[in-house]
């Protein structure tokens, strides 16, 4: 078995092997409908001869509705064939997508650096799309077709030998002049399939940014670029379309000659009086029969063509490998966690260093206020501390546990961030608020968030816990959505809390709302302040100071506020927006 179809057998083995009775019972069926097609045209040469010859009419009655339970019988195969076959294929792409999803969200984030979400949700439902057909019908449709080919073929020669001879050499011409042909057509298809993702990729783009579009007045620019691709797209689609009208019309032609063939023969052989009137419209019939299985056995080929680079695609990014190894099994101490860089360094994909020989230490229960200017590390702190990253070189420990040797979803659990860039889902409040984690009941929400002071606003809600908010937090303002975001936190009760500048871009009145919810949210945790605010960097106990990734200053808030000399007592004479931003 070479390479490629030992991969086609893999990966159908693996969808289809838990769908295995579903699938044989498609076989079955399908085999049926060819029996049946097999034997109306031999129902019907009985009828036409018996006619002819002046036969009994219970004998032309009793064919007659042979003939017509043989059509329902088959058209009722049909439909329930094609449910199941839909049901199979259904199952084993969504099957192949839960997969693909599940795998990507446990990729690092390097990785989704790399690939945009166009990219992939193009691998995720794009190339699974086009793998449907492959799941459903492939190999039942090449067997099933074969088989009906070859039973055609076979009972042509049972009536006479030459014309049995003459459609079978017609039939294998026909395959292989249709097969080229398609194989020809496949790249401007495949051209096509390029350019209509790339066109919806840039219009879904432009449509999410609409308001920003209009505010800059980059209409004009928008409606150039939409000109382009349609532009571009006309030649690619006259190539795709001239490539199937060149596929239909050589079909047609084809089975044309190949009905001509059994007409003169048929013809011939009937003035002879070797074949009866019923017997040439059997092979008339059956000639017929074939263009079917032709068809459909050219059509599987092609798709097999075309589901190579999807399965391709597809294995590519099931076998990419996320570059933070697995968690162990290390447990994380209950309360407070302490904090501990140890020479920490840690750069991008090998780029420039963000982080340089970092060491600091955060004991349990201590809130620690992070500075430094945009770009100089602050934010991949917050990152390594959730192993979303780990360190290029260095040791860091939560609790006195290396997040590596640590249990990943506790990890997680224990260590809670807010920024300022809030992602809701378009989901209940009540899932937005647990992650959809059954396990947090309701009385748990609704003291959080009467805690936040956010009770009047659930009660203004249409539907409470249960009204549906749209992706994205349309329809509430940033400050209610900053608050959700502290009551996820305060809903996980973590040991270690990360606020990552969340309360930046607040108005006062939330900004208080705000100040009081992380009053709460700080009591009996270690905590880590990224802020420009000079109110929020206040309530910490110690102060570090970033710059290009390096540490500037470190100590007890209290004590460099009072050293005249220090960079802290620096930024608050002058504000810490105006030095930071």
């Amino acid at each position: 078995m070479n390479l490629p179809i030992r991969r086609y057998w893999n990966l159908l083995i693996s969808y289809l092997q838990p769908q295995h009775r579903r699938a044989l019972l498609l076989a079955a069926l399908l085999l049926t409908n060819i029996g049946l097609r097999l034997l109306s045209p031999q129902i019907m040469r009985f009828f036409i001869d018996t006619a002819l010859a002046g036969g009994a009419q219970r004998q032309l009655l009793q064919a007659a509705l042979l003939f017509l339970g043989v059509a329902f019988a088959g058209q009722a195969l049909t439909v329930v064939t094609n449910y199941l076959s839909e049901q199979v294929g259904w199952t084993a792409t969504n099957r192949l997508r839960f997969d693909l999803v599940a795998h990507c969200l446990h990729l690092d984030l390097t990785f989704h650096k790399v690939h945009t979400p166009g990219e992939l949700l193009e691998r995720i439902d794009g190339d699974v799309e086009k793998l449907a057909n492959f799941f459903t019908q492939f190999v039942i449709n090449i067997l099933s077709n074969g088989l009906l080919l070859i039973g055609v073929l076979l009972l042509l020669f049972l009536e006479d030998w030459r014309i049995g001879g003459g459609l079978t050499l017609f039939a294998l011409v026909a395959l292989l002049l249709l097969v080229r042909l398609q194989s020809r057509a496949i790249p401007q298809w495949d051209k096509l399939r390029q350019l209509t993702a790339e066109f919806y990729g840039f219009l879904g783009e432009q449509l999410t940014s609409t308001e920003d579009i209009r505010a800059n007045g980059a209409q004009d620019y928008v409606l150039q670029r939409f000109y382009q691709f349609l532009r571009g797209w006309l030649p690619v689609q006259t190539q795709a379309n001239l490539a199937g009208y060149i596929m239909s019309m050589a079909s047609n032609a084809l089975f044309a000659l190949g009905t001509l063939i059994t007409y003169s023969l048929g013809g011939t052989l009937g003035r002879n009086g070797a074949l009866s009137i019923g017997t040439v419209y059997l092979l008339v019939r059956y000639t017929d029969l074939l263009r079917m299985p032709i068809l459909q056995i050219r059509n599987q080929l092609t798709d097999l063509q075309q589901a190579e680079a999807s399965i391709d695609r597809v294995e590519r990014l099931l076998h990419t490998a996320s570059k933070l190894p697995e968690g162990g099994d290390e447990r994380l101490p209950a309360g407070p966690l302490a904090v501990n860089f140890q020479q920490v360094a840690f750069s991008y994909d090998g780029a420039e260093t963000v982080l340089r020989d970092l060491s600091f230490q955060l004991a349990p229960g201590r809130v620690l206020g992070l500075l430094g200017r945009t770009g100089s590390g602050k934010s991949t702190i917050a990152r390594l501390l959730l192993r979303l990253y780990d360190p290029s070189s260095g040791e860091l420990y939560v609790g006195d546990v290396q997040p590596s040797k640590a249990n990943l979803q506790e990890l997680r659990q224990r260590v809670g961030l807010v920024t300022q860039d809030v992602q809701l889902f378009q989901a209940s409040v009540r899932d937005n608020l647990s992650f959809f984690n059954p396990a947090i009941s309701d009385a748990q929400m609704l003291t959080v968030l009467d805690d936040l002071e956010l009770t009047a606003w659930l009660n203004a809600l249409p539907a409470g816990l249960d009204t549906e908010l749209t992706a994205g937090g349309g329809g509430l303002s940033a400050g209610q959505a900053q608050l959700l975001a502290f009551a996820r936190i305060f809903l996980m009760d973590p040991g270690l809390v990360i606020l990552d500048e969340a309360s930046s871009r607040l108005d006062p009145a939330t900004q208080q709302l705000i100040e009081r919810a992380v009053s709460k949210l700080l009591q009996n945790r270690t905590a880590i302040l990224i802020a420009h605010r000079l109110e929020t960097v206040q309530r910490a106990d110690d102060i570090l100071i970033l710059d290009s990734g390096q540490i500037v200053e470190q100590g007890a808030r209290l004590a460099l506020a009072a050293d005249p000399i220090s960079h802290f007592y620096h930024l608050l004479q002058v504000g810490l927006t105006e030095v930071l931003a």
